[in-house]
């Protein structure tokens, strides 16, 4: 299952992540396989992901950035249940295992906002055991590369991404893939 999350990834490097339903609308058009949905509440979140999984795209559901869902466990459950996700996104460990436990796709989103932060990372990763890390902000390359150094799962790198200069550096970084919520970034 992963490999295929993996190979999505490679073939498209920029994933799109979308904010809003005028997001949603272009990002259907877009050349990413990967779909990042970053909004929507408990009323529209199946509808949101339908619509994703209807452009045969995966989607992958910021489950901390979604109205009317708590951080617990069953929060993963309801996605599973009454949506068509392949995966989350989120900041709480406690929600990858869950993840992991029913089969989706699992992503930890990390912010190395300072060194507190950076120094945490390893553990992090290694206690929550995601199918890959989500590193923002994305623009600071020779940070970014010693955490794909120090990762023991791929990592993608998103926020503050902005053209094709931006993308080039963090691939270079060695990163496996860019999250953004620039459309220019999408039709590179």
């Amino acid at each position: 299952m992963k490999k295929e999350f993996m190979d999505a990834l490679e073939d498209s490097p920029v994933v799109a992540a979308i904010k809003d339903n005028d997001g949603l609308k272009k990002c259907l058009s877009c050349d990413s396989h990967i779909v990042f949905i970053l909004y929507g509440d408990i009323v529209t979140i199946p509808d949101i992901v339908t619509a994703v999984k209807a452009s045969g795209k995966t989607a992958m559901v910021h489950l901390d950035l979604i109205q009317g869902l708590s951080s617990k466990e069953i929060a993963v459950d309801f996605l599973k249940k009454y949506t068509q996700a392949d995966g989350i996104i989120t900041t709480k460990p406690a929600l990858i295992k869950r993840a992991r436990e029913l089969g989706l796709y699992t992503i930890l989103r990390l912010f190395v906002i300072d060194s507190m932060a950076y120094e945490t990372i390893d553990r992090q990763i290694r206690s929550a055991r995601p199918d890959f890390v989500e590193i923002l902000p994305a623009m600071m390359p020779k940070i970014v590369r010693k955490i794909v150094r120090l990762s023991p799962v791929p990592v993608i790198a998103g926020g503050l991404v902005s053209d094709k200069e931006d993308v080039m550096a963090l691939l270079d970084a060695g990163v496996t893939s860019i999250s953004s919520t620039n459309e220019k970034v999408w039709f590179l």
